[in-house]
This record gives C-alpha cells, sequence and structure tokens, in this order.
C-alpha cells in the first residue's frame, strides 16, 4: 500500500523530537499549523532588550534595589515556558542591583496541579538552579495569606512565601487558554500561587458566566482575565516576563515589565502567532497534544470545529510518559470519590463519535479527561490506529491534523 507522511512535533519536555504519522495515500491528509508555527527563534541579543526596555516599569535592576526578600514565580510543565532560557537574564539584573544568591528563592506556581519533583525542577529550570537555590512547590491547601475579596468576590488568598517576599517576578507563557482567553500576565500568581478556596471561587463563579465573556482567544471583555488583573494589583506583583513560543516550543517573543501592560503587548503578537485556518470539515480529527501534552484535554474544543456534520473520529495524540496532569480542581481521584470540586464529568465533543487516544504510556485514569470510558479505544502504535480507521472509513476520508491542538486557536470569522 503506497503510503504519505507527516511530522509533527512530540516530547517537548524529553528529547523534543518529531513524530511522523503515515496515512494512505489515498486519505486526503490536511496538515494545520499555526501562523507562526515557523517564526525564528529569538536571538540572546533579542531577549536582552526586553529587558532593558520593560513595558509599563523600570528595568528589573532599578525596581531590585533596596529589596530584601526575592521570590520568582515560574510555571509548571503544562507549559511550555523555557524558562531556564530566561532566568539567567533576571539573575543578572539582580545581581546588578546588589542582590544575594541567599536573598533568591524560586516557587513554582503549580495553581491547582500536582507537585513538582527535583527531576522536573531541572527541566524547566536547567540543571544549575536547584542546587544554587530553593526550589519551593506552591501548595493551593494550606501556607496561604488572606488578602480580601475581589469585586466579583473571589476570596484571595496568595502563597505565604511569596508574600512575605519584597519583590515578586514571574516568569510564564502567553498561548490561548481556555477560560481567560490567553495566559501569561497575572495568572502566574492566580491562579498560580492562590489558595484552592481562591480558584474554586473564580472558576467555579466565572463559568457561570455567559459564553461571550470568556473563552479561547477572547481577551477585550473577559471576565476571568478582569479578576486576574484585579487579584495582581491586590497582591503586588511587581515584573512579569512572558514568552511566546513557536511550533517547536521556541521563544519567539519575549515580553518584560509591568505584569498587566507587558500582557496586553504580548497578546498583540500570540494572535498572530497562534492563530490557525480551519480546515474544510473532515471525518477524522487527529489532534497532536505538544506545548501543553500533559493537559490534552485542551485541544479537543478544536475537533468540533473541524469535524464533518454527521459524526466523524477524533485521534488524541497524548504520548507524554508522565501521563495527564495531576488537577485538584477538575481532575477525577477515584470511581466513588471524585475528587475536585469541579471535577469532570467527560462527554464526546459535538459532532464525534469515538476517541482514540494514541501513546505507548498507558494512562487509563487519565482518560477520564477527555470522554466516557466506553467511547475511548487505546492505541500503543501508530498502526494500531490507521487499523482502527481504516475498518470504519475504508480507502477515501478526509483527515484534518493538528500539529499543536494545545496551544492553536481558529479565529472567529
Amino acid at each position: 500500500m503506497e503510503t504519505q507522511s507527516i511530522k509533527v512535533p512530540q516530547l517537548l519536555w524529553y528529547e523534543n523530537s518529531e513524530l511522523e504519522l503515515s496515512f494512505p495515500k489515498s486519505w486526503e491528509v490536511t496538515l494545520c499549523q499555526m501562523v507562526g508555527h515557523n517564526r525564528p527563534k529569538l536571538s540572546e541579543g533579542e531577549m536582552r532588550k526586553a529587558f532593558f526596555k520593560p513595558i509599563g516599569s523600570g528595568p528589573i535592576r532599578e525596581t531590585a534595589k533596596g529589596r530584601r526578600e526575592v521570590a520568582i514565580l515560574f510555571d509548571d510543565l503544562s507549559r511550555p515556558t523555557q524558562a531556564s532560557e530566561i532566568i539567567p537574564f533576571i539573575l543578572e539584573e539582580l545581581e546588578e542591583a546588589g542582590i544575594g544568591d541567599e536573598q533568591i528563592r524560586f516557587i513554582a506556581a503549580l495553581g491547582a496541579h500536582g507537585a513538582h519533583t527535583n527531576i522536573d525542577f531541572r527541566r524547566k529550570l536547567g540543571e544549575e538552579i536547584p542546587e544554587r537555590f530553593p526550589v519551593y512547590n506552591h501548595n493551593p491547601f494550606g501556607n496561604c495569606t488572606f488578602l480580601g475579596k475581589t469585586r466579583l468576590g473571589t476570596p484571595l488568598a496568595i502563597n505565604s512565601e511569596v508574600m512575605a517576599c519584597d519583590l515578586k517576578i514571574g516568569i510564564g507563557c502567553i498561548c490561548p487558554h481556555g477560560f481567560s482567553g490567553y495566559g501569561g500576565g497575572g495568572k502566574i500568581l492566580m491562579p498560580g500561587v492562590a489558595s484552592m478556596e481562591a480558584i474554586s471561587f473564580n472558576h467555579a463563579t466565572l463559568l457561570k458566566a455567559p459564553r461571550d465573556l470568556w473563552g479561547p482567544g477572547k481577551f477585550e471583555g473577559n471576565v476571568f482575565r478582569e479578576d486576574i488583573e484585579e487579584a495582581t494589583r491586590m497582591a503586588g506583583l511587581d515584573i512579569k516576563v512572558d514568552v511566546v513560543v513557536n511550533g517547536t516550543g521556541e521563544t519567539v517573543g519575549l515580553f518584560v515589565g509591568n505584569p498587566i501592560l507587558e500582557h496586553v503587548e504580548g497578546v498583540k503578537l500570540a494572535k498572530t502567532v497562534y492563530a490557525t485556518q480551519a480546515p474544510q470539515k473532515a471525518e477524522v480529527i487527529v489532534l497532536n497534544n505538544y506545548s501543553k501534552a500533559n493537559e490534552a484535554t485542551i485541544g479537543i474544543e478544536m475537533a468540533a470545529r473541524s469535524i464533518k456534520e454527521g459524526g466523524g473520529d477524533l485521534v488524541l495524540i497524548a504520548n507524554t510518559p508522565e501521563g495527564q496532569v495531576t488537577h485538584y480542581l477538575f481532575g477525577n481521584f477515584g470511581r466513588i470519590h471524585k475528587g475536585g470540586p469541579l471535577s469532570l464529568q467527560p462527554s464526546l465533543p459535538s459532532g464525534v463519535d469515538r476517541v482514540i487516544i494514541f501513546s505507548p504510556y498507558g494512562d487509563k485514569a487519565g482518560g477520564d479527561y477527555f470522554a466516557p470510558a466506553t467511547s475511548i479505544i487505546w492505541a500503543k502504535k501508530w498502526d494500531d490506529v490507521l487499523g482502527i480507521l481504516e475498518k470504519r472509513w475504508g480507502s477515501e476520508v478526509r483527515v484534518a491534523v493538528y500539529a499543536d491542538a494545545t496551544i492553536q486557536y481558529i479565529p472567529d470569522g
């Protein structure tokens, strides 16, 4: 049988390689990449320039003068931020301000995600940082300082170690987010280092808001973003460093400065970089999950935008060794005890008949994020996926493959 093949990125936090997907030659296969998939990586000089000319604030070296204790917040492995490339610039700025190593600590802004290990910290921060500085996990269940309520009513409590520091710097990534429109900005603080009570109230309340006030790519007038920005001001996040990435996880945009103002500027670039043209309706949608592979459910909305009327198959590539992220807000922790306050009741996306999950690393409990167990077919080899599809569709079928469904978005209109 004659075949055709395409390549998609995989295993960002491991060998960061490519996965080759083969299809029968007779199939109509469309590879859907975001506009900025091949955008060139920033040079060291371009990154340094962002620190010399911050947005809405002075340089870190000026802001840091006279400060006593420094907290550097960073996002976890569910985000593609290459923090190890950013940290040297921050440390250089702090050194210029006279800040010593003993004044600095790093805190993983996990939100409601599970704790990281030293292995995880080294992947994210590089080998040197955990040996040179203390690196802590955020604990949303305790050790948080109450700051008051936002106008929405969110009972804001922030990690006490963070609040004990008089200089707070965040490192994160701007990419489409299912609730706040775009990640980055103040999300490193809320929900990043907020209490579970604050996170639960914020999410549960805002999920009841009209659907046109939140969602991926929705920035202006987004009620999630507005609550996050108020929390950011209340907690006093001083500086935020945000990246925009290309289709292989490289930093192609860098924004430094006031957490709200730099975010506004970064989103302007993000809207262009991550935009993806919706293909003609297809019978089979293949969603590769790369940047946020351990939160593979994020990209499922793409299927509803691309599936042919009358129903079709959704193939999820979720081939990350650690499986799906531990999520204390949305996750399930058993069949009897469902766990998180907003634990998922999985359902099939509109128009999807069944979900085929391709992964060499079986994660049956992780399937709770995607669909009812009776609708999921697990496949460890790509040939197994093809066999399942060929049995249903034969020699002619339209297939749409998203290169990284976790950060791509289809603009309205």
